[in-house]
């Protein structure tokens, strides 16, 4: 699956920096970059585009004037130095606003809701493939690698850090396990503890306030055990469960 792309921003500082970023991401392609929303029209009109990374304070014409112009428009995903303008591109439907200088990590994050909103408008045209699921992380300064959600087994917090546990090896990525478990689907994935969320699907045994992975035993936090039991036994959990 390949998401085709352009970018559309005044500053050809911040053309590059993104240049670079999709340069980097495997399932991206750069298809053309433009400095200013009209010369992007009359390309559009006469090429698939997936999706769009958007300026908005442009000369002629604005992003958000731009996307109010489109009847039909690609996936959208708002690059910008001004914070104002968040509220109004959410109710256009961008995917993502991202506050220049954008780090690495934060185009990651966008660009993986792009390639979900991408597989699901696959499914709902062709069906379900059973395509594995995957998502891209920050490896280092200039890596992003492609791990498939059904090798998760544990994500641990460490402060600002998480450690990505995987059937193929571990990852320290710069992320909050907050903000990383929201990319992660939730019928798939759940908290069990301020410092692990971890792979329903892994879990092999529940006892008391722990469970077991793998042979390695892990409390359930207090404030996440009833919804833990529920989700993992399927059903409410009642006071002949505690």
């Amino acid at each position: 699956m390949v998401i085709r792309c352009i970018v559309i921003d005044d500053e050809p500082l911040a053309i590059n920096v993104l240049k670079n970023y999709i340069g980097q991401t495997k399932g991206l392609e750069l298809i053309a970059t433009f400095g200013n929303a009209l010369e992007s029209m009359d390309f559009m009109r006469e090429n698939e585009v997936d999706l769009i990374f958007l300026d908005i304070n442009m000369p002629v014409m604005n992003g958000l004037h731009l996307l109010k112009s489109m009847s039909v428009k690609p996936m959208v995903i708002i690059t910008t130095a001004y914070q104002e303008h968040a509220v109004e591109s959410y109710e256009l439907e961008v995917l993502d606003y991202l506050i220049k200088p954008i780090p690495l990590h934060r185009f990651v994050m966008g660009v993986n809701k792009a390639f979900r909103m991408r597989t699901m408008q696959h499914k709902n045209e062709f069906g379900d493939p059973g395509e594995r699921k995957f998502i891209f992380i920050k490896i280092d300064k200039k890596k992003m690698k492609k791990i498939f959600l059904d090798e998760i087994t544990i994500i641990e917090s460490l402060k600002d850090y998480i450690k990505i546990n995987t059937h193929t090896g571990k990852y320290i990525v710069h992320q909050t396990l907050s903000s990383f478990t929201e990319e992660l689907p939730a019928d798939k994935f759940i908290r069990i503890h301020r410092s692990y969320t971890v792979s329903l699907e892994k879990i092999d045994a529940l006892e008391g306030n722990s469970i077991e992975i793998g042979g390695q035993r892990f409390t359930i936090g207090r404030s996440y055990f009833n919804e833990v039991r529920s989700k993992i036994l399927n059903k409410p959990i009642t006071d002949e469960d505690l």
